[in-house]
């Protein structure tokens, strides 16, 4: 992806949907009116050289909008032409932590507006900003991350002649670390930290740590053995299983750092502790959720060193509430129109055809998040109460690479 350098034509540029609670649950989105162009869009703005997407999208909203983010899942980009020069737009969903009201207005906005969502897109001037409006209302905005993140590049095994686990970062490895603990703190400030007890690991998460003021967790199982044949494997994959469940179910943001061989373990951990997707190609058919959330087709393509999946994990939906389609049939009444449904309510809908309803286990809302009694509590003491069953909803998993980014 080509950088804002003198000579290079593509304008890359980033920004959010920034939403928070609104008073009945329907999240509202931060729009801003620009004086010199007499319009309303999203907030966003052009990357400095060399400056990564997520950077520049909590960057820009700040300084457009006062707004800080959390950025959730990632949106569809948009592009279109600016003197001549194609520009592309990347944009998160984003739940806004805090509002600095100083920040407005300045030299670019005069004035900013938390709209509803469901009304947003007749406020924005630009039929591009439907596009990505539409994305974001598609999927449930409530989500907490789970990061999944190979270890920066290591001095190499031919050159070292001590125990693997104290195998370090070399002189790239811990600049992309430093690099790594900007962009992670755009997902989440103050993240639970969980490593292999691995050097190259312990390292990686170093500066997101003092970052953060966080204290990484050291995590034996997840350490890949040196093995003559070259097939590391983990200690224990069911110990990872564990690991996995008990960070979904937590509900808090979570960073862990593993190793090549043993990051597949850890995505089919997570899929097996979630509900909401299906593989590529397969559709929503016979499935617990009407619109669940498709894989990447590189889902299985095995990460570069510092790369990183963000899984965006929602709320299970209450069992127990009755749906408004089934009341209307039992009463012999027309069923409600969807649109009539609050908007987040719409999002977290449950029983498609043929299916039966979700298991209520726990994660953990936000504690800003909308109608926190959706998200039912765990029980026994936070370890999930029906063994195998899903304990959160797979919203999105987006993939990052430091090389795509800057």
């Amino acid at each position: 992806m080509p950088n804002n350098k003198p000579g290079s034509r593509l304008i890359k540029a980033a920004g959010g949907v920034a939403w928070r609670p609104g008073p009945d649950g329907e999240p509202e989105v931060l729009l801003v009116h620009r004086s010199k162009y007499d319009d309303w869009s999203l907030p966003k703005g052009k990357a400095e050289p060399g400056e990564p997407l997520p950077v520049t999208a909590v960057r820009e909203v700040l300084e457009e909008g006062g707004a800080r983010l959390a950025l959730g899942r990632r949106l569809v980009s948009v592009r279109y032409n600016v003197g001549g020069r194609p520009k592309r737009v990347h944009y998160w969903a984003a739940r806004t932590v805090s509002v600095d009201e100083r920040a407005v207005p300045n030299s670019e906005v005069d004035e900013v507006a938390w709209v509803p969502a469901s009304r947003a897109v007749h406020k924005v001037s630009y039929p591009h900003d439907h596009e990505v409006l539409a994305d974001f209302a598609a999927r449930p905005a409530v989500t907490v991350p789970l990061i999944l993140l190979r270890h920066s590049k290591a001095v190499p095994k031919s050159g070292w002649k001590r125990a693997d686990a104290d195998r370090p970062l070399d002189d790239a490895g811990r600049a992309d670390a430093k690099t790594l603990a900007d962009l992670l703190a755009c997902f989440a400030a103050r993240p639970r930290l969980i490593s292999s007890t691995a050097v190259r690991c312990t390292e990686t998460l170093r500066p997101l740590a003092q970052l953060a003021g966080e204290r990484v967790r050291e995590v034996p199982s997840l350490y890949i053995r040196d093995k003559s044949s070259g097939t590391g494997s983990a200690d224990s994959n069911p110990d990872i299983d564990s690991l996995i469940r008990e960070a979904i179910v937590a509900g808090e943001p979570t960073v862990v750092c593993a190793h090549r061989e043993n990051l597949p373990d850890l995505r089919a951990a997570a899929l097996a502790a979630l509900t909401g997707h299906v593989a590529a190609g397969e559709g929503p058919a016979d499935h617990a959720l009407d619109d669940p959330f498709e894989l990447p087709k590189e889902w299985d393509d095995t990460l570069n060193t510092s790369g990183f999946w963000v899984l965006n994990i929602g709320p299970l939906p209450p069992a127990e509430e009755p749906q408004p389609e089934a009341e209307a049939e039992a009463n012999h009444e027309p069923s409600p129109e969807p649109s009539a449904r609050p908007l987040w309510r719409r999002l977290l809908r449950v029983g498609g055809r043929g299916s039966a309803r979700v298991p209520t286990v726990g994660v953990s809302e936000p504690a800003d998040a909308p109608e926190p009694g959706d998200a039912p509590e765990p029980s026994n003491g936070g370890a999930p109460s029906n063994g195998g069953a899903p304990v959160g909803v797979l919203v999105s998993a987006d993939r990052y690479d430091l090389a795509e980014l800057s």
